[in-house]
């Protein structure tokens, strides 16, 4: 395997997650009251939409085709979370639980993923950026838990 297509296939990884993780935030709208909560949910769609872009970008600048769905696995969870809220006492605790795990799987791919010794700066300077903005909504997502709760 040639050295443009590795670091493609582990950039279409992360660009699934993220692929994911706005269907998940998009899903979690239509199962919360709190406008504010809605909105924060929003944005963070929309933040994981333009990660997507950037992935994009970077894997096609590499020469190679990136992925254009999420995955099956991701389609489960989202539809357990739409289950748990229909059942649950406290659904935007359940809710903001959910989005909690998912953002610390995020960040685990991109922190394996920042490991290797041998990305480019481009990529790794934007993997970076990618890391702190899902870190901040993970703490964000935790306070908002503490609330609701």
């Amino acid at each position: 395997m040639k050295y443009s297509e590795k670091i493609s296939n582990k950039l279409n990884e992360l660009l699934i997650k993220n692929y994911d993780a706005e269907k998940g935030y998009l899903n979690a709208i239509d199962h919360v009251e709190s406008d504010k909560l809605k909105m924060f949910f929003k944005r963070r769609a929309s933040e994981r939409s333009q990660f997507a872009k950037e992935l994009r970008t970077e894997i096609l600048q590499y020469g190679e085709a990136p992925e254009d769905s999420g995955s099956f696995k991701a389609t489960m969870h989202r539809n357990w979370m739409s289950l748990k809220s229909m059942f649950s006492s406290n659904n935007e605790e359940a809710i903001i639980e959910e989005t909690i795990k998912g953002e610390e799987a995020s960040l685990e791919e991109y922190n394996e993923l920042l490991k290797e010794r041998d990305l480019p700066p481009s990529i790794d300077s934007l993997l970076i950026k990618h890391k702190n903005a899902i870190q901040s909504a993970i703490n964000t997502e935790k306070v908002h838990e503490e609330l609701v709760s």
